[in-house]
């Protein structure tokens, strides 16, 4: 149902606008021999929730991009993190809360309801900032940052999964969903 101008639009921005800051400052690093580069996922960088398809997509292509230059760039003593929030508090939040719209797929309705159960206890796009403050100046080589109550939850989750198991319960009925959400989360 997304044109292919918005996968376009997504991946321009979620993906070709982090690798061209990338090689803007990575020839400066590399000759000074250190230098951190932090990019912004999501969790949705780690799992695929329909229909959030081409969010996804963009942010998995740069999850990909951030591992394989993590191992590039540690040779030039140059760190790579990624911060992988999961629901916070923004504009987007609140468009996807606020854009029920008439699908033949029926996730659209349930990720309408999981972020609007998400904004009653928000969480502050100032979490993310402090945790990109702290990775850049702990010196740290972790590679992915979970941020958020909800993400590393959601991770958990995902990993107790088989691939098939996750493609069944993506295209099941919202109860059984919210259930095995509410079972794996509390």
């Amino acid at each position: 149902e997304i044109p292919l101008s918005r996968f376009r639009a997504l991946m321009e921005t979620n993906y070709f606008g982090a690798l061209r800051c990338i090689q803007a400052l990575l020839p400066q690093m590399r000759q000074r021999r250190s230098g951190c580069i932090i990019n912004i996922t999501s969790v949705a960088g780690r799992l695929a929730c329909p229909p959030m398809t081409s969010y996804c997509a963009s942010k998995w292509a740069l999850e990909a991009l951030s591992e394989g230059l993590a191992g590039e760039m540690k040779t030039f003593n140059v760190r790579v993190a990624i911060v992988e929030p999961g629901i916070v508090a923004t504009s987007m939040a609140q468009r996807i809360e606020s854009t029920a719209t008439e699908s033949p797929y029926g996730q659209s309705a349930r990720f309408v309801t999981l972020y609007a159960n998400a904004e009653k206890d928000p969480v502050p796009p100032s979490l993310v900032a402090k945790k990109i403050l702290e990775i850049a100046e702990s010196g740290t080589w972790q590679l992915r940052h979970p941020v958020g109550p909800d993400a590393a939850p959601f991770l958990h989750w995902r990993s107790q999964m088989t691939d098939e198991a996750w493609v069944d319960m993506n295209a099941g009925d919202d109860a059984t969903f919210f259930q095995r959400l509410s079972e794996a989360n509390g």
